[in-house]
């Protein structure tokens, strides 16, 4: 049984876990599969990948700053090309630190948009994602 949870909870199941949240987030924003974005705001067909988030979840020390890059086109691209290139690394193991990296960078950017955490003063799931990227580059083979 140890085994079992020992394999469960190991780190290539951390890491492809994590992948498909990213990977997810991109094929869902892109083509609004209905979870977390509707078929008429898929990026496909013209929505803003970053409008609602940047808009309307942003708040604390940078929302001014962050809610400025709502919309704007070159950060929509950055943003899906991130969560692509993230998802990609993380489930095909290839080009993995590089992958955590830009995951790493995401998350942080993500939590300082959203300050200050809404259920904890201090830790959100985009402080444990980026965590959790943390460790798996530094133990990437």
């Amino acid at each position: 049984m140890r085994k079992i949870l020992s394999k469960l909870f190991s780190l290539a199941t951390l890491r492809i876990l994590l992948g498909f949240i990213f990977l997810w987030a991109f094929l869902d924003k892109t083509f609004g599969l209905g979870f977390a974005t509707k078929s008429t705001g898929a990026w496909i067909n013209g929505g803003s990948p970053t409008a609602g988030f940047l808009t309307h979840g942003t708040q604390g020390p940078f929302a001014s700053f962050f809610q400025g890059l709502a919309g704007v086109p070159m950060v929509d691209w950055l943003f899906m090309l991130g969560l692509l290139f993230i998802g990609v690394t993380l489930l095909a193991k290839r080009f993995l630190k590089w992958g955590a990296f830009a995951g790493i960078v995401m998350m942080a950017l993500m939590y300082l948009a959203a300050l200050w955490p809404a259920n904890n003063p201090l830790i959100d799931e985009h402080i444990i994602y980026l965590f959790l990227l943390g460790y798996i580059a530094f133990r990437a083979e």
